[in-house]
């Protein structure tokens, strides 16, 4: 996480909501603790994660006899980073070849967040194939090989309305032809027709399994961090579609309230992977747990 994201992220307006409960008291007491729970779920931490971030903050008061409000501010940074901590599990497979399917609903920065990926990895002196596999939404393939060629990666497609696993298969074989060492997947997010994405992606899931079984596996979630809990609940549903490996987060600028990072880490249980800070290229960065814990009280 860069500099230029803490500015713009919701970490200043946290802090200074944050700060004015805890210092303007007299003392630490469950009237502070309240006050602090609201404060969290105003900034769009689920009401289960803010409750155990007080829980933790309150059996912590006790046990480490904390006073001073400086105490307070330490062992809430040190109770958001173990929230959000996946450990090795922020980190993307190693393994190439390697195959990522990217999900995610229409709108949310899918298309983008691949261009920023592949970038990453030619940047590394991986070779990237792209495949178009989001053949129901308009123009779609059209938007990936726009990026492909700017990114300078080559880009499978088919017609619109094709069969999206039959796009998966012909980037697989492309890919093995040329011994390309990451193959990203485009798909569709058409969330409203679940049971459609899910034997979609179902399809998708074994015919990668089928053709490149030696192939290494990410799906990741790309969602929207300005619709806040919107967010959360896309991640949610996304994971009773699909094992979801990681979760690229987009849009966090001065909009967006960072708070649903803390949530989808704890109550769904996954790993935020990267960060999109803006729509330029170079704006994805990789999570950094403890840089996002100790950014909530940075200046």
């Amino acid at each position: 996480m860069t500099p230029e994201m803490k500015k713009k992220s919701f970490f200043g307006r946290l802090k200074e909501k944050i700060e004015d409960v805890i210092f303007l008291r007299p003392e630490i007491d469950e009237e502070m603790l309240d006050d602090l729970e609201e404060v969290l779920i105003m900034s769009d931490i689920g009401v289960k994660t803010a409750a155990r971030i007080i829980g933790r903050l309150r059996d912590d008061i006790k046990k480490y006899r904390l006073f001073a409000p400086e105490d307070v501010k330490e062992r809430i940074v040190l109770i958001v980073k173990e929230l959000v901590d996946k450990g090795a599990r922020h980190g993307v497979s190693g393994e190439t070849p390697l195959i990522i399917l990217m999900v995610g609903v229409n709108g949310g920065g899918k298309t983008t967040s691949i261009a920023k990926l592949a970038k990453q990895y030619r940047d590394e002196g991986k070779s990237v194939l792209l495949a178009a596999a989001d053949t129901f939404r308009a123009a779609a393939g059209e938007q990936l090989e726009i990026w492909g060629r700017r990114v300078g990666v080559g880009v499978v497609r088919h017609g619109e309305g094709a069969d999206p696993s039959a796009v998966i298969f012909d980037a697989i074989q492309s890919a093995k032809a040329k011994e390309i060492d990451v193959l990203i997947c485009d798909t569709a997010g058409r969330l409203q027709t679940k049971k459609n994405l899910m034997a979609e992606l179902e399809k998708m899931n074994r015919i990668v399994s089928r053709e490149y079984p030696e192939a290494g596996r990410e799906t990741l979630l790309v969602l929207d961090a300005a619709t806040g809990r919107n967010a959360v609940s896309q991640a949610r549903e996304f994971g009773e579609i699909t094992d979801i490996t990681g979760v690229v987060l987009t849009k966090m600028d001065g909009t967006a309230k960072g708070g649903v990072i803390i949530t989808i880490s704890d109550e769904c249980d996954l790993p935020v992977k990267f960060i999109g800070t803006g729509e330029k290229i170079e704006d994805l960065h990789a999570f950094d747990p403890g840089e996002f814990a100790a950014g909530i009280f940075a200046d």
